[in-house]
């Protein structure tokens, strides 16, 4: 077991050759998985796991040690399922939306309604309801949140066009809109942004009961 734990790789920033060069936290999660060593292994659902990989690049190094924690839990949350997709962009828009400088809040607030589309026109729902936490991160916004509106409302997104570019570029603009937010932690946001992505697609991949198991195992905020 010692033998183990002292090969076990090393979190640290961007892509490594293979574990004796140290692993970011997709790759130890392919690590884990038993698959081949890879960032983009096919244990994790690729937006989620891109998630990861940003978390994992935008933090400090003390705050990377401990997403150590976290790696078993995207194992195996693999789905061709869009709701995944826009489940994970709207968790990032409506965290990043109210912290963001004032220059992002219109793309977030657009990556907010994009998202909500998608989910009520997937679901069969009628389109232009918001969420809970959508309303609340928008209210903070109002002039980006009306902008945003207009928008929306004279660009229609193909479902193609949401999993390919829309919703990889709601993640994008939220990590760096976090990192570069004039909070206090930005690493305790961006951690607490991954765990909540995670409970969001276990509950959608394995069924609302892991939701609550998820939440229970994670380790406590820092």
């Amino acid at each position: 077991m010692d033998n183990h734990l002292d090969h076990m790789p090393v979190l640290s920033r961007g892509r490594h050759r293979n574990p004796k060069r140290g692993a970011c936290f997709m790759e130890l999660a392919s690590y884990l998985a038993g698959e081949r060593w890879s960032d983009h292994p096919a244990c994790t659902h690729p937006l989620l796991a891109a998630l990861a990989r940003l978390v994992n690049d935008n933090v400090s190094d003390e705050s990377r040690a401990k997403l150590v924690g976290l790696v078993p839990s995207i194992i195996g949350l693999a789905s061709d399922d869009l709701r995944v997709d826009a489940r994970i962009a709207l968790r990032c828009a409506t965290t990043a939306l109210p912290v963001a400088a004032a220059e992002r809040q219109l793309a977030l607030a657009v990556s907010v309604l994009a998202a909500e589309e998608m989910l009520a026109r997937l679901d069969g729902a009628p389109s232009g309801r918001l969420s809970e936490p959508s309303r609340r991160a928008m209210e903070e916004v109002p002039h980006a949140a009306e902008q945003a509106r207009r928008f929306s409302r004279a660009a229609r997104i193909t479902e193609k066009g949401f999993r390919r570019y829309a919703a990889p570029n709601a993640v994008q603009l939220s990590v760096v809109g976090i990192v570069q937010a004039c909070i206090p932690d930005p690493d305790a946001l961006l951690r607490r942004l991954l765990e909540e992505a995670i409970a969001d697609c276990a509950a959608l991949i394995r069924g609302p009961e892991t939701e609550s198991a998820t939440a229970v195992t994670a380790p406590a905020h820092v």
